[in-house]
């Protein structure tokens, strides 16, 4: 059964609207945990334009399962990282001007750039997770790397305008996850999951973990954090019940 991390960016990404305190993403992560995520993820970004470092280092403190920092490749995120110590680290490719992550890590090309970064983090005993498009020759990359474990991205899927295209896409995550699976790889795949398609990738036998962020805090807007979190556990149980 796929477990649930959620992602609380778009709590600070509320709060930085109008450069107030308030809402605290420090309580959204407690709410979210009790609610039942296996996880709690933040992404410090280099422009820091939602979660900021002191959000991190009060989240480190207050999590009870397990905090994964998504985090660009980059010596000041990894001297940040090394610092707090997060459970798990995710390397993500980011650019300045984009609304969020467009795609995976291109592993392939940045192999030993990867490895040294994975190298270091190591060091510090953290876990490293490499968000990759899902694609068999980054999914081998991830392995030359060293990785502990892969995060396969769905924003293609989710994206997807029509039902074959949407099929085409779900047919590549499914043979990803089952190519990382047969590595040995932990699997976790996510972005731009919601409501209404994460029953097709919590199906997969091969996906240990989902994540998942915006959706639930767009649907927390209605119904409330804790009620958000729990209807999507509840989606992600049913699809492998079925």
């Amino acid at each position: 059964m796929p477990k649930l991390m959620v992602n609380i960016d778009h709590v600070a990404t509320l709060r930085e609207a109008r450069r107030t305190f308030y809402p605290e993403p420090v309580y959204a992560a407690g709410i979210c945990e009790l609610a039942g995520a296996s996880g709690i993820i933040v992404h410090l970004r280099e422009d820091r334009r939602h979660i900021k470092d002191r959000d991190l280092r009060l989240i480190r403190e207050v999590v009870h399962t397990k905090l994964n920092l998504e985090m660009a490749a980059t010596d000041e995120m990894v001297r940040i990282a090394k610092e707090i110590r997060p459970d798990m680290v995710t390397l993500v490719p980011e650019r300045r001007e984009e609304l969020t992550t467009e795609g995976g890590l291109d592993v392939y090309a940045l192999l030993e750039k990867i490895k040294g970064v994975l190298e270091s983090l190591k060091e510090s005993g953290i876990a490293v997770n490499l968000f990759v498009d899902p694609e068999e020759r980054q999914i081998e990359a991830a392995k030359r790397a060293l990785s502990d474990m892969v995060e396969i991205h769905t924003g293609l899927f989710s994206e997807a305008r029509s039902e074959i295209e949407r099929k085409k896409e779900l047919e590549k995550i499914v043979n990803a996850a089952k190519k990382a699976k047969d590595l040995g790889f932990s699997v976790n795949a996510g972005h731009g999951l919601h409501y209404d398609n994460v029953k097709d990738v919590a199906s997969i036998p091969y996906i240990d973990e989902l994540s998942i962020g915006h959706s639930i805090i767009a649907r927390a807007v209605f119904v409330g954090l804790e009620r958000a979190v729990k209807e999507m556990i509840a989606l992600i149980e049913s699809a492998r019940r079925q």
